[in-house]
C-alpha cells in the first residue's frame, strides 16, 4: 500500500516509485502498530484501530496510517474474515477529512497540497472498492455493513469532492455501488436491505437506480454474470412499484442537490424514461421462462405505468402471446391494456384468443386471470354470434373432462354470454317444426356439427350445434356441480352471475365448504358390512360375493 510523502523528503531526493513511497515516520508507526497484523483480542484491536483513527484526524503527519488500515482490511477481506471495526474506522475517517476539505483542491492551494490531495483521493477509491468487494461477499452481516457505509460514503464525502456550490450526486460511484449489489449471487438480503432502506424512500435514489440497472444490464456480456445479474435485476425493478403522482411529489432527496442546478430527478417525465431505457434493457436481455412469466404478470398495473412510450412494449408483448401455453395467457392482460388504452391493432387476435382454449386451460393456476379477461374480451355486443358461439361451446366441450373447480367457473360463465348474446340461445333450445324430421331425429339422433378442430372460431359450425355437454353435467357426481348445471335448462330469470364468485375455487375450498355444511339429518351408513370385498365368501356362507369379486380375480 503506498504511503505519503513527507515534504522535507520530497525535496532532498528523487521520488521513489509509489510502491516504495512510505516516510520513514510511517514506517516506525506501522510497526508500532504491528499488532494488528497479529491475533490480538477483540477489544485491544479496537482500541489500537481507535488509536490510529484518532491520529490520523489530529495531525497530517499520520496520514500514512490511513494506508496501514486500508492493507488490515484488504488482507481480512482475502482471507475471509472481514474486520469490520477497520472497514467502519475508514468511513469515519474520510467523512472527517470530507467535511474538513481535506479531499477537496483548492485553486489557490500549492502544489504540496494538490498531492495530498490527490493520495488521499487514491486512498479512498481503494477503501471504497474494498466495501463494494465486501458487498458482493457471501457473509450477510458484512455484505450490510458495506452497503450501509458505501451509501454514506456517497452523501458525506463523494456528494463534496470536486464541489465547489453544493452538494451533486456522485453517478458513476453509485452506479459501482448498484453494480456490486446486482453482481451479489450469495446473499439476497443485501437487496432487500437496499430496497427498503434507500429505494423506496429516496427519490434520487430512485432515479439513479433506474439509470444504473441500465446500464449495467446493457453492459453485462459475461455468461457467467448475465444470469445473476438479470435476475437480480427484475428483483430491484419489481420493487419499485408506486409512480409519483406529479413533479411536486418529487421532494424526498438523499442527497440535497444544489437550489441553482436544476436536478433531473426533479422531473417526474425523467423519472418515468430512466425507468423505461431499465425495463427495456432487460427486456432485450436473455429471459427465462420464469422471469418472462414474472414479468408479465406485472406488465399490467406495474411496469407499463412507468413507460412515456407505451408502444415500445407492443413487439414483446405480441411475441409472448404468440408463444403459447401459459406465457400467452399471461401476456393477454398486458395486451388488453395496450388494445384499450392505446388502441393497439393485433390482426386476428379472437382467432389467436380462440386458439388458447385446450384442454390444459381448466388445469391451469392462470384458469381465474383467463376468465376474468375473456369475460371482457367477450363482452361487447357487437361481436358475430358465430364466434361467441364458438367460444361457448369449445369451453363446454372441455368441462366434460376439467375437475370441478373449473366446471364452477364455465356455467356461469356461459350463462352470463347468453344472456348478453340472445342470438346464442338457440344453442340450448331449438325447436324442429318438420314432423318428419323430428321423427328423423328421434329415430337415428344427430351428428354434433361442431368441428372441435377448427381454429377460426368463424368457421366451427358452433352456433348450429347445442349445448349438450352442459346438459351431460347436470348428472355430475358432485352434487354441487350438477345442481349449478341445471341453472341452464331452468328459466334465466337472473340477469347475471358474478363470475368473482367462481374463480377462486379449488379442491380445498370444496372441502371446507362440505365440512363446514350443518347437517339436517345423520348420513346414512350401511348397518351390513360384508365379511369379505376382495374375495368370494365361503361355500357355507349366505352373503352374495358383490361384483368386485365376479369382475376381477384377486388370488
Amino acid at each position: 500500500m503506498p504511503g505519503l510523502i513527507e515534504q522535507s523528503q520530497s525535496r532532498k531526493r528523487k521520488r521513489p516509485e509509489r510502491s516504495e513511497v512510505v516516510s520513514n515516520h510511517a514506517e516506525t508507526r506501522f510497526k508500532s502498530s504491528g499488532a494488528l497484523h497479529t491475533k490480538p483480542t477483540s477489544k485491544s484491536r479496537e482500541a489500537e484501530v481507535l488509536r490510529l483513527e484518532d491520529e490520523i484526524i489530529k495531525s497530517r503527519q499520520n496520514y500514512n496510517s490511513i494506508a496501514n488500515l486500508i492493507t488490515i482490511l484488504e488482507d481480512t477481506l482475502k482471507s475471509h474474515h472481514t474486520d469490520t471495526i477497520v472497514a467502519v474506522s475508514l468511513c469515519r475517517i474520510f467523512t472527517r477529512l470530507a467535511v474538513a476539505g481535506s479531499l477537496t483542491k483548492a485553486k489557490a492551494s500549492s502544489k504540496p497540497e494538490r498531492i495530498v490531495v490527490q493520495w488521499l483521493r487514491e486512498r479512498y477509491s481503494e477503501y471504497f472498492s474494498l466495501l463494494l468487494e465486501m458487498i458482493k461477499g457471501d457473509t450477510a452481516a458484512n455484505a450490510d455493513i458495506a452497503l450501509a457505509l458505501s451509501m454514506r460514503l456517497l452523501k458525506d464525502v463523494d456528494s463534496q469532492i470536486g464541489s465547489g456550490h453544493g452538494s451533486i450526486f456522485p453517478v458513476e460511484r453509485f452506479e459501482s455501488c448498484v453494480r456490486a449489489i446486482v453482481e451479489n449471487g450469495h446473499n439476497f438480503k443485501v437487496q432487500e436491505e437496499f430496497i427498503n432502506k434507500f429505494v423506496t424512500i429516496y427519490d434520487d435514489i430512485r432515479f439513479y437506480t433506474f439509470s444504473a440497472l441500465g446500464n449495467i444490464v446493457s453492459d453485462t456480456v459475461s455468461p457467467d454474470s448475465s444470469d445473476i445479474v438479470i435476475q437480480n435485476t427484475l428483483v430491484l425493478l419489481s420493487a419499485i412499484e408506486h409512480v409519483p403522482a406529479s413533479n411536486e411529489s418529487l421532494e424526498s432527496f438523499y442527497i440535497l442537490p444544489p437550489k441553482d442546478i436544476k436536478a433531473p430527478f426533479k422531473s417526474l417525465r425523467a423519472h418515468k424514461k430512466k425507468a423505461q431505457s431499465a425495463w427495456l434493457a432487460l427486456l432485450r436481455s436473455g429471459l427465462t421462462k420464469e422471469q418472462r412469466d414474472t414479468i408479465l404478470g406485472l406488465m399490467s398495473h406495474q411496469i407499463a405505468p412507468w413507460f412515456v412510450d407505451i408502444e415500445l412494449l407492443m413487439d414483446f408483448l405480441t411475441d409472448c402471446y404468440n408463444i403459447g401455453g401459459s406465457t400467452s395467457l399471461l401476456a393477454l392482460s398486458g395486451l388488453y391494456y395496450l388494445i384499450q388504452e392505446k388502441n393497439l391493432d393485433y390482426p386476428s387476435f379472437y382467432q389467436k384468443l380462440y386458439t388458447l382454449l385446450d384442454a390444459d386451460l381448466l388445469h391451469s393456476r392462470h384458469r381465474s386471470r383467463f376468465f376474468r379477461l375473456l369475460d371482457e374480451f367477450l363482452s361487447s355486443t357487437h361481436l358475430p354470434a358465430a364466434l361467441v358461439a364458438s367460444f361457448i361451446k369449445r369451453l363446454s366441450r372441455f368441462a366434460l373432462f376439467a375437475p370441478p373447480a373449473g366446471i364452477i367457473a364455465v356455467v356461469p360463465w356461459v350463462y352470463n354470454l347468453l344472456r348478453k348474446h340472445p342470438t346464442c340461445t338457440f344453442m340450448i333450445h331449438r325447436e324442429t317444426t318438420e314432423k318428419a324430421a323430428l321423427e328423423d331425429l328421434v329415430r337415428r339422433g344427430i351428428d354434433d356439427p361442431f368441428n372441435v378442430d377448427e381454429l377460426d372460431p368463424m368457421e366451427t359450425n358452433a352456433i348450429d350445434s347445442s349445448l349438450w355437454e352442459l346438459e351431460t353435467l347436470q348428472s355430475h357426481f358432485h352434487p354441487n356441480i350438477a345442481s349449478l348445471a341445471r341453472i341452464i335448462s331452468e328459466q334465466f330469470t337472473k340477469q347475471s352471475y358474478n363470475i368473482e364468485d367462481f374463480l377462486d375455487h379449488s379442491y380445498g375450498t370444496m372441502i371446507d365448504a362440505e365440512l363446514e355444511k350443518d347437517l339436517k339429518k345423520p348420513p346414512v351408513v350401511e348397518s351390513l358390512i360384508p365379511k369379505r370385498v376382495l374375495f368370494k365368501h365361503e361355500a357355507e356362507s349366505t352373503s352374495k360375493d358383490g361384483l368386485l369379486v365376479n369382475l376381477w380375480s384377486f388370488e
